[in-house]
């Protein structure tokens, strides 16, 4: 079942009103990352203004989801299987990708069966579990999002009504609109398999055989054909002997034939064909006497026969295979962040405030700095077929007109100087807790580094600059040099840099952004409407932090840890706990596949994985071993706790105390980044680029996917730069297009797990977020060459008028002086305007041919929407080349792979296409 978006609030309100001391408390699962981790906050804050008692468990993949499912969720069902009375069970971030019933609930077809054969009163009952999905990730499992075990009062076609009264359980899909705006192909097709029997071509082939005792007649099959569609009767008279005659497997072959007319008419009537009248009238001319004659009706058409029927239930069957294989095959990309789902909960019920809209904010900056995000963009485009908007810049827009609605400028920043270009760094006074729009440049942690280091640690800038080599550098020192900013002065903390300097410096930066390659560095100066401005909070005179930094110190917190067991102990805590079950391996669109077809098996599938090998050493888990996976989500979650909080270890205190841990982590991106690009290391394949890191200081740091996949973007962003620069805009040889430009995009990133021997592979694919344009060395030096040759002709026709302009004022003058008038003061202010209107034609020329160089010269670096196939493509390499592979990452991009099978592993991903 889903839920429509403008009825998140009704089933909350169905929550609040139901809900009693008796009931269990509210079971929230969650995923590890900083969308979802927003999204708890925001969900816990109401249910505690609620009073409505809960639970948060944190699960880092489909292992610890289904373990949660068998420890907490299974004992809450009623009836068999059960001795609870039923509850509620949200899962944020998570269980989108696959059918929740069965990971959670554990029931299987068996199960379902059994609750078909009960009566009436017991189906309407139900197992009593109601599971909330809240998930971003995409594709949906269409099993969550149509499917039902039972039919319910209140869903059409799974669509939850307005009168929809809970209690029974279910899997409820909260849906952000793509559903119902986007799905209803796919909704058909499911709708149409759902209720439509098995057919296969051995049923046709089957079909045409001859009964036994009949004798096959040449020539006959067409009109066995068109008999076929006779009674019984009819077919027994055909029949040589009545000893042939078997009444119960006649009976058994009408009962098997009932299902398929179901949505036939009945033996041959045929089915009304005008759209007036009685419809009745045409099942009362058929029992009619044939003798009758009934000269102004036209002739029947002729009934198709079974066969022809049998055929076109079986090409629409094909048809919708076809069309939910598309769907699953298309790839995965990501939609609303869930953080922006529960804000509009809280917005529908009447809660909105800035606490709420702060972990809003925080929560969609934080999918904006992943490269999943890139696939973030609508599919559809307007008719002059360019790229729709991304779907992150709305949200973003519509959280700027929540800022300004919800923190109104004071009468205190009001008379204060206004200087719109300068980023805030302290608050206005020691009570001010709002939030504000910030120009914030492309920087890292810029607030809590010295300037050098921010732009030194900034992926953006980074990889235009070429920072791996000492080249990069010096265009690095180059650039501040003309900006007015000294080497001593940019390695101050921000905070202690010159005052004019803080003041000026997006305005130092724009001003030479397009000769570094640097477009999009800083945003626009669009003061009014103030467009891909960034949000900044103050905590009183306590600190001052935007929303990416916030996000960045809490991504920091899950994948590396603690800063003082980090500044204490090895990076090996990046690690994840060794002694986690590793027994499940989610085939998961293989499955969903399955279940489509009907063959789904009665247990969870395991796919080979790395601990098919014996080699683990784990059979005896000690209690010892910390917990990273708990530990580290409620230290992030405690990070996240609002301003009020008087604890010294929550809030702001906790982000201030694990800056270092981010500085960290992107010094090594820096470190290990470089060293793949200097090295030379980033071989190309058919389909993708790969790296491997099998040493290095800060190997044991990126074993953490969510690391992991941060290096990726830094690499696969230094990469296509130095693509671009070198092709000047031309597409690779074979690359087909759109597609094959994304495809030389994707990225395949491996590190080495020495400890358990295998390898932490990503694959990122479709490209950079998009922002600003790389141009090639040839583009910037025509350009330079063009600005040159421009401003050489602004200067002649400059001198032109000015030798024009003193020739007319000489004649004037003379006129002037042989008629014995004075001189004229208003001719004087013509010539003056004249020679202002020359030169803003100029500046107008200047700007249009800047316009259409930029509409024409640099490489665009997304064309359009890319999906991430590597998930397919993971799941199609372990089915034909049986390599030892464990996914359970809710980001099916993301796999371990056995030491010894890497190389097969690789080469058999070379060959699929990883981009959709």
């Amino acid at each position: 079942m889903y839920l429509p978006r403008q009825q998140l609030s009704n089933l909350y309100t169905h929550l609040t009103s139901t809900h009693n001391a008796t009931n269990p408390p509210l079971l929230i699962l969650t995923a590890l990352t900083v969308d979802a981790l927003c999204a708890v906050r925001i969900l816990t804050a109401l249910l505690k203004r609620d009073f409505i008692p809960h639970t948060v468990v944190p699960v880092s993949g489909y292992a610890d989801l289904q373990d949660a499912g068998e420890r907490l969720v299974q004992p809450l069902k009623r009836g068999a299987g059960g001795a609870g009375d039923g509850g509620r069970v949200v899962c944020i971030g998570c269980g989108g990708g696959v059918d929740l019933s069965e990971l959670l609930l554990g029931l299987t077809e068996e199960d379902e069966a059994e609750q078909e054969s009960l009566d009436l009163a017991a189906q309407q009952q139900g197992h009593g579990v109601e599971i909330w999905v809240i998930d971003a990730r995409r594709p949906w499992n269409l099993e969550n999002v149509f499917g039902n075990g039972f039919e319910a009062e209140g869903v059409k076609e799974g669509r939850i009504l307005e009168h929809y009264q809970g209690g029974r359980g279910g899997v409820i899909v909260w849906d952000d609109g793509d559903i119902e705006r986007e799905m209803d192909e796919v909704k058909e097709a499911w709708m149409g398999l759902r209720d439509m029997p098995e057919i296969t071509e051995d049923d046709i082939a089957l079909g045409n055989a001859p009964e036994d005792g009949e004798d096959a007649v040449p020539g006959d099959d067409e009109r066995a054909d068109d008999a076929e569609l006779s009674s019984s009767q009819g077919k027994r008279k055909r029949s040589h002997s009545p000893d042939d005659h078997d009444p119960e497997a006649e009976n058994s072959d009408v009962d098997d034939e009932r299902p398929s007319r179901r949505r036939r008419s009945n033996s041959g009537t045929p089915i009304p064909s005008s759209p007036g009248g009685n419809p009745m009238s045409n099942q009362l001319a058929a029992t009619a006497s044939p003798s009758a004659p009934v000269p102004s009706s036209p002739p029947a058409p002729k009934a198709p026969s079974l066969k022809q029927q049998k055929k076109d239930l079986l090409r629409l069957r094909r048809r919708h295979e076809a069309t939910l294989q598309k769907y699953y095959d298309s790839g995965s990309w990501t939609a609303d962040p869930v953080s922006i789902m529960l804000y509009s909960l809280a917005e529908d019920l009447g809660r909105d405030d800035n606490e709420l809209l702060w972990l809003a904010i925080v929560g969609v900056e934080s999918v904006a700095l992943s490269p999943f995000a890139s696939s973030n963009t609508s599919k559809s485009s307007d008719e002059g077929g360019r790229r729709s908007a991304n779907r992150l810049d709305i949200v973003k827009s519509l959280l700027r007109d929540e800022v300004r609605r919800l923190n109104p400028p004071s009468l205190h920043s009001q008379s204060q100087p206004d200087y719109p270009d300068t980023i805030p760094t302290q608050a206005r006074s020691a009570t001010d807790t709002s939030i504000r729009l910030s120009p914030e440049p492309r920087f890292l942690l810029i607030r809590h580094w010295s300037l050098y280091d921010s732009m030194l640690h900034s992926t953006y800038l980074s990889t235009r600059l070429h920072i791996w080599s000492e080249s990069g550098r010096k265009r690095l020192h180059k650039l501040l040099a003309k900006m007015g900013i000294s080497l001593s002065e940019a390695q101050k903390g921000y905070v202690h840099l010159d005052l004019e300097i803080k003041r000026s410096l997006n305005q130092r930066l724009s001003r030479f952004a397009e000769q570094y390659n640097l477009d999009g560095l800083v945003p626009g100066t669009d003061y009014e409407g103030k467009t891909a401005w960034g949000f900044v909070r103050s905590w009183g005179w306590r600190g001052t932090l935007s929303a990416v930094d916030v996000a960045t110190v809490v991504s920091a917190i899950l994948e590396v840890g603690p800063s003082e067991h980090f500044a204490s102990s090895d990076l090996t805590l990046g690690k994840y706990d060794p002694n986690r079950r590793e027994t499940f391996s989610a085939s998961l669109l293989h499955r969903t596949r399955q279940a489509q077809q009907g063959t789904t098996p009665s247990g969870l599938p395991s796919p080979p994985h790395s601990s098919d090998d014996n080699n683990n050493n784990h059979t005896n888990p000690s209690d010892e071993t910390p917990d990273y996976t708990t530990t580290r989500f409620f230290l992030a979650l405690d990070s996240l706790s609002p301003s009020t909080a008087s604890h010294t270890t929550a809030g702001l205190p906790a982000l201030l105390h694990h800056l270092p841990v981010a500085q960290t982590l992107a010094r090594a991106i820096l470190r290990t980044g470089s060293h793949l690009i200097s090295k030379k290391q980033i071989r190309h394949l058919r389909s993708f680029r790969m790296g491997v890191v099998r040493e290095g200081p800060d190997l044991g740091l990126f074993v953490h996917p969510g690391a992991l996949v941060k290096l990726g973007r830094w690499v696969g962003e230094a990469v296509g730069v130095l693509e671009a620069e070198k092709n000047g805009g031309r597409k690779r040889e074979g690359g087909g297009g759109k597609k094959g430009e994304e495809e030389e995009e994707a990225l395949v990133l491996a590190v080495l797990d020495e400890a358990r021997g295998v390898y932490v592979v990503v694959g990122l694919g479709g490209g950079s977020d998009g922002v600003g344009r790389v141009r090639s060395r040839r583009e910037i030096r025509e350009r330079e060459e063009r600005r040159q040759r421009r401003g050489v002709e602004k200067a002649e026709r400059k001198a032109e008028r000015g030798r024009v302009r003193e020739e007319r004022r000489r004649l004037r003058q003379e006129m002037r002086e042989a008629n014995g008038d004075l001189e004229s003061e208003d001719e004087d202010e013509e010539e003056e305007e004249e020679e202002s209107s020359g030169s803003e034609s100029d500046s107008s020329e200047d700007d249009s041919d800047e316009e259409l160089e930029g509409e024409e010269g640099g490489v665009g670096r997304r064309k359009g929407p890319a999906r991430n196939r590597f998930g397919q493509a993971f799941q199609e390499v372990v089915e034909e080349t049986g390599a030892r592979v464990r996914i359970d990452s809710f980001e099916h991009s993301v796999v371990e792979v056995r030491k010894e099978d890497l190389a097969g592993f690789l080469e058999g991903l070379s060959l699929k296409s990883v981009v959709g």
